[in-house]
C-alpha cells in the first residue's frame, strides 16, 4: 500500500467501544483499544503518526499510535454532546473539531482547554480543512454549509445547497480546487473554490450528482489525486465517480449493512471502509474486488482510519 519501509497505520472503531489497530496486508488485528467513555464516532492520525484521535460522546481522547500504553494520553471534554468531526492541522500543531451540540472548536494540542468555538446554530455532522490550514469549512444538520476564517476568526462564507437537508459529509480537494458536500437525500454538490480579491473564499457551482438516489450518503471522499470521488451509503454500497465528467467508474458491493466511512490510500489504488456489519474492508479500486476483511469488532465499525504516507527522512527506520 506504500512503499516499503514506511509504517501503514489502520485502525477502526464503533460501537463496541474498542478502536483496533490492524496489520493491512494480513488482516490481523494487532491491538485493540478499550474506549470505556461511549461509541467512538471518528478516528483521525497525525501526519506524523504518533497520535490517534477518538472522538467519542461527547469527549475526544487521544491516544499514541507506537506504544502499548492502553490509556489515552490527552483528552479534550468541552462538547457537550456526540462528536461528529475530528482533524489535525498538517504539522498537528493543533486539532479542530465538530459536535452535535452545535459548535466547531479548535484546541492546541500544546495548551488545555479549548481554544476557539465557532457556533453553527445547528448539529455539526462534518468539519473539513482547507489545505492552506486558514479555513474550516463545516456542515449541519439544517443543511447550512459555513466557511470559518481562523485569521478573521469569524464566518466568511455561508450556504445552503438544499434547505432542510442535513449536510452529512464535506470533503475539499488537497489542491483546494474543489470542495464537495455530501446530504441525507443522496446527493452530491460540487463547487470550485474561487479566492476573490479579498481572498475570501467563493464557491462556484460546478455539478449536482444524485449519488445515491434516496439514500443517506454517509461520507463523500475526494481522492488524494483529485482524480475520484468515492460515496458511501446506507444503500450497502461504495461508487467511486470520475470528476472527468461525474461519470461512475464502479460501485463497490460486498458489505451487508450501511457503509459509515471511507479512506483513500496515499497512492488513491486502495480505498477502506467501515460498515455497520461489523467489519471494514480494503479495495483494489482497479479490480473493485474486496482484497481485506477486517473482522473482530462484534458491532457497528463506523469510522476508520489509515496514515500510510512516508514521512520525509524517517523512511530509513
Amino acid at each position: 500500500m506504500a512503499h516499503p519501509g514506511s509504517q501503514v497505520v489502520l485502525a477502526t472503531a464503533g460501537y463496541d467501544h474498542t478502536i483496533r489497530f490492524w496489520e493491512a496486508t494480513s488482516g490481523i488485528c494487532y491491538r485493540t483499544l478499550q474506549y470505556a467513555d461511549s461509541q467512538v464516532n471518528k478516528l483521525e492520525i497525525t501526519t506524523d503518526k504518533q497520535l490517534l484521535a477518538a472522538a467519542g460522546n461527547p469527549q475526544i481522547r487521544l491516544f499514541e499510535v507506537n506504544s502499548n500504553n492502553p490509556q489515552p494520553v490527552l483528552s479534550f471534554d468541552s462538547h457537550s454532546n456526540n462528536v461528529t468531526a475530528v482533524g489535525f492541522q498538517k504539522d498537528s500543531k493543533w486539532m479542530y473539531s465538530g459536535s452535535e451540540d452545535g459548535t466547531v472548536r479548535i484546541w492546541d494540542l500544546r495548551a488545555p482547554g479549548c481554544q476557539r468555538e465557532y457556533q453553527s446554530r445547528a448539529a455539526v455532522n462534518t468539519v473539513a480543512l482547507h489545505p492552506n490550514q486558514g479555513e474550516l469549512i463545516s456542515g449541519d444538520q439544517h443543511g447550512n454549509i459555513r466557511v470559518w476564517d481562523l485569521t478573521a476568526n469569524a464566518c466568511s462564507c455561508e450556504l445552503v445547497p438544499e434547505v432542510g437537508t442535513a449536510v452529512r459529509s464535506l470533503t475539499v480537494a488537497l489542491d483546494g480546487s474543489l470542495v464537495v458536500a455530501a446530504n441525507n437525500a443522496g446527493t452530491c454538490y460540487v463547487w470550485r473554490m474561487m479566492r476573490g480579491a479579498s481572498l475570501t473564499t467563493h464557491f462556484e457551482p460546478l455539478h449536482k450528482l444524485r449519488a445515491h438516489a434516496g439514500k443517506y450518503v454517509l461520507k463523500c471522499l475526494l481522492s488524494p489525486d483529485v482524480r475520484q470521488l468515492a460515496t458511501t451509503s446506507a444503500d450497502k454500497t461504495i461508487k467511486l465517480w470520475n470528476l472527468d465528467g461525474f461519470t461512475l467508474d464502479r460501485t463497490l458491493v460486498g458489505h451487508q449493512r450501511w457503509v459509515w466511512d471511507c479512506v483513500f490510500s496515499v497512492d488513491a489504488a486502495y480505498l477502506v471502509t467501515a460498515s455497520s456489519d461489523c467489519s471494514a474492508r480494503l479495495w483494489d479500486l482497479s479490480t473493485g474486488d474486496a482484497i481485506r476483511m477486517y473482522s473482530g469488532h462484534h458491532k457497528a465499525a463506523v469510522c476508520c482510519a489509515l496514515n500510510d504516507s512516508a514521512i520525509e527522512g524517517r523512511d530509513a527506520d
